[in-house]
């Protein structure tokens, strides 16, 4: 059995004893799209589930897409990433504790970095008094995209 699958079984066992334990029941709309949030190892809005679950024709409401992710908000599954004032977006915790984030200001592209020398020493730093469950680090700046189109044109031969 590869690590996808395994850290499969360990996600949905997770979300249900959360979900034993908190005496909820697996709905068919709780479950569509808790399948369809693990299918997804990129960053997701909600907005991005219900497409994606429209495209497979299964209709369900903003309300429900919600309420599944404060769910598992709740069980320490999912994670939610406020990159800006207005974007906000969510992740898997075990793909979120694999890399970090860049985050260009000038036009909001939000890319992934994967960087042993960033990682290691935050996954080993202890924290008096403080009990991590994960971490995440954000750059902010300007991508080379953005870069680009601020540098001075040059002039134009006559």
């Amino acid at each position: 059995m590869n690590d996808t699958h395994s850290n499969d079984d360990i996600i949905v066992k997770a979300f249900s004893e959360y979900l034993k334990n908190k005496k909820l029941r697996h709905t068919t709309e709780r479950d569509a799209i808790f399948e369809k949030i693990c299918q997804i190892k990129y960053l997701f809005t909600l907005d991005t589930i219900r497409k994606q679950l429209e495209n497979d024709n299964f209709h369900v409401s903003r309300a429900s897409i919600y309420n599944t992710i404060e769910l598992l908000l709740d069980a320490k599954i999912v994670v939610r990433h406020q990159f800006t004032s207005t974007n906000v977006q969510y992740e898997l915790k075990c793909i979120a504790e694999q890399h970090h984030h860049i985050i260009c200001t000038s036009c909001g592209t939000i890319g992934e970095i994967n960087n042993e020398v960033i990682n290691n020493p935050f996954s080993k730093y202890k924290i008096p008094r403080f009990t991590s469950e994960y971490h995440t680090l954000y750059f902010y700046g300007i991508c080379s995209k953005c870069k680009y189109k601020l540098l001075p044109k040059a002039k134009s031969k006559k």
